[in-house]
C-alpha cells in the first residue's frame, strides 16, 4: 500500500474515544491501553453509550470538541462509525478490539493495543477511499453469496470462543450447502452475465479475516476491485483458499476479476449484501469508490 501523506496530529490532542465493549477483545488490556494514551498526552472524552447504532450521531455531537476520533472495535464498529467521520471530517485513530481486524490489517495497523496505541499517538495522518453501495459505505468489502450465508452463521458467541478461525468455521458448514445463483455485472461500459456462488467487491485490501481482494488491491488506489467465484464444485474452493489469501485467486480460470470506478449488479430476485461483515443492503446494487474520503492515523 502507497499512501500519500495529508497531515500529521499534534502529540497533544483532544480525542473522543468510542470503544465496542461487546466486541471480541472488548475488555482486555483496554484499561492499559487508555492509560497509555492518557500518558501520551491525550485528553480523552468517552462518552457513557458508545452502542454501535449511535456511535455517528455521538462523534457528531462532539465534532466540535476533540481533534480526532478513537475507535476500540471491530470492522462492523468501525463502519458503524463512518457516517459521522465523514461529516466531521475528524481523524480516526484504531484500536483494534474485534475479530478479524482487516481495516487494521490494510493499514498496517498491529492488533496489539499497546502498538496501536503508539500509531495513534505518534503516526502519519493519511487519506483513504470509502466504498459506497446504495447509500451505504464501506471500508473493506462488500458481497453477496456465500459470504452473507457465513456471516448469517457466526454468532458472537462462535467468533469469540473461535477468533479468525470462526471465519473458516462457518465458511465449511455453507460451502457444502452452496447453490449458485445468477447475476448481470456492468461495468467499465460492459454487460457479463455470470453463474457464480460469491460476487465480492473490494475498496480495501483485505476482508473475511485476511482473505485478499486482490494482490494489487489498495485502499487509496481509487478503484473498487470486483471478483466472482463461478466455480461448479466445492472442492473447487477448497483448492482456492491459498490464492484467496494471497490475492492471486484471479489466475484461476473461473475466477473472474475486473476492476472499475463504477460497478452496477443485478440478480433475477433479490439477494442480501454484506457490507464489512454487516447486512445492510440488497440487490439490484450500485457500488462507487469515493477518493480520499476520510483521515486514518497508520504507521
Amino acid at each position: 500500500m502507497v499512501l500519500t501523506s495529508y497531515t500529521q496530529q499534534p502529540m497533544q490532542a483532544r480525542a473522543l474515544l468510542l470503544v465496542n465493549r461487546n466486541a471480541r477483545r472488548g475488555q482486555n488490556d483496554l484499561s492499559g491501553a487508555i492509560a497509555q494514551l492518557r500518558e501520551a498526552g491525550f485528553d480523552l472524552i468517552e462518552p457513557p453509550n458508545s452502542d454501535p447504532q449511535s456511535l455517528s450521531e455521538t462523534i457528531r455531537r462532539y465534532a466540535k470538541q476533540v481533534d480526532l476520533v478513537i475507535i476500540g472495535g471491530g470492522d462492523g464498529t468501525l463502519n458503524a462509525a463512518i457516517e459521522g467521520l465523514l461529516d466531521t471530517q475528524l481523524p480516526l485513530g484504531i484500536l483494534p478490539l474485534g475479530t478479524a481486524n482487516d481495516l487494521a490489517r490494510t493499514l498496517g495497523i498491529s492488533t496489539t493495543l499497546s502498538d496501536a496505541c503508539e500509531v495513534i499517538k505518534s503516526g502519519r495522518s493519511e487519506r483513504i477511499d470509502l466504498g459506497w453501495v446504495n447509500g451505504k459505505h464501506f471500508f473493506n468489502v462488500a458481497s453477496l453469496g456465500l459470504s452473507v450465508k457465513i456471516t448469517q452463521q457466526l454468532s458472537r458467541e462462535i467468533k469469540r470462543r473461535w477468533g479468525v478461525l470462526a471465519y473458516a468455521i462457518a465458511a465449511c458448514q455453507v460451502l457444502l450447502k452452496s447453490v449458485p445463483f445468477t447475476a448481470e455485472i456492468h461495468a467499465n461500459g460492459e454487460s457479463i452475465r455470470v453463474r457464480t456462488v460469491q460476487i465480492a467487491i473490494g475498496n480495501g485490501r483485505y476482508y473475511g479475516g485476511g482473505m485478499t481482494v486482490a494482490a494489487d488491491a489498495a485502499i487509496d488506489d481509487q478503484r473498487l476491485d470486483l471478483y466472482s467465484l463461478e466455480i461448479k464444485h466445492w472442492w473447487q474452493m477448497v483448492a482456492l483458499l491459498p490464492n484467496m489469501r494471497s490475492g492471486t485467486h484471479s489466475s484461476w480460470s473461473f475466477v473472474r476479476s475486473i476492476a472499475s470506478q463504477e460497478i452496477e449488479l443485478t440478480t433475477h430476485r433479490r439477494y442480501s449484501i454484506n457490507t464489512d461483515g454487516e447486512l445492510t443492503t440488497s440487490t439490484p446494487a450500485r457500488f462507487r469508490v469515493i477518493p480520499k474520503a476520510l483521515v486514518v492515523l497508520v504507521p
